[in-house]
């Protein structure tokens, strides 16, 4: 890595400790972390798992950017992926399309799980981050695998880290700036809402 990629990689992680310093950037604790400006929308009717053909991926494509366009246009987003390995640096635990649809993401985080008293069950948690402009359409790619489950914990923020995007097999998970901010977005999209009363 670069000095240039470094200072940049650095640079980021101290910008989220210093502006979610509640928690780690680990995507699937945002829902518990910021519940009270979190809503899930559902990508498919009938709160259905996985697209089985081009309309359903058609929809849940067109779920997702919908809502990230809402967050994010004409702004720059980072966009954020993941793997874990039993090793800080060693390979991925396992084998994902992760370098391949997101080529740009410099390392900027290792979150390391290291409870267990036996090291061989010890993981880490790297996080890749990229910079790029927001436009609907263009994370089409990545978003695809999200829906297959090839790729998990993935999320797409804006620059000051304000308002997060987690997408997930089957919806995503937001995460608003304001409660007011949330109940506004859900109100747009009710027919995306999960029925379960817990937002779920």
């Amino acid at each position: 890595m670069s000095t240039e990629a470094e200072a940049a990689a650095s640079s980021l992680a101290a910008l989220w400790r210093e502006r979610r310093p509640a928690g780690p950037p680990v995507a699937h604790t945002f829902r518990g972390t910021y519940a009270d400006r979190w809503v899930r929308f559902h990508s498919l009717p009938g709160s259905k798992r996985y697209p089985e053909s081009d309309a359903e991926y058609a929809i849940a494509l067109d779920r997702y950017n919908t809502i990230l366009d809402t967050l994010f246009t004409e702004r720059d987003v980072f966009v954020v992926t993941m793997d874990w390995s039993y090793t800080p640096t060693g390979p991925a635990g396992w084998p994902t399309p992760r370098p391949e649809l997101h080529p740009g993401g410099l390392r900027w985080w290792t979150e390391a799980a290291l409870d267990d008293p036996d090291p061989e069950f010890h993981a880490y948690t790297r996080l890749y981050a990229d910079r790029r402009p927001w436009r609907y359409g263009c994370l089409d790619d990545l978003l695809r695998a999200v829906a297959d489950e090839t790729l998990v914990e993935v999320f797409i923020t804006d620059t000051e880290l304000r308002r997060i995007h987690h997408p997930y097999d089957g919806g995503a998970d937001v995460i608003l700036a304001t409660p007011a901010e949330r109940d506004r977005l859900r109100e747009r999209h009710t027919d995306w809402l999960p029925s379960d009363p817990a937002g779920l």
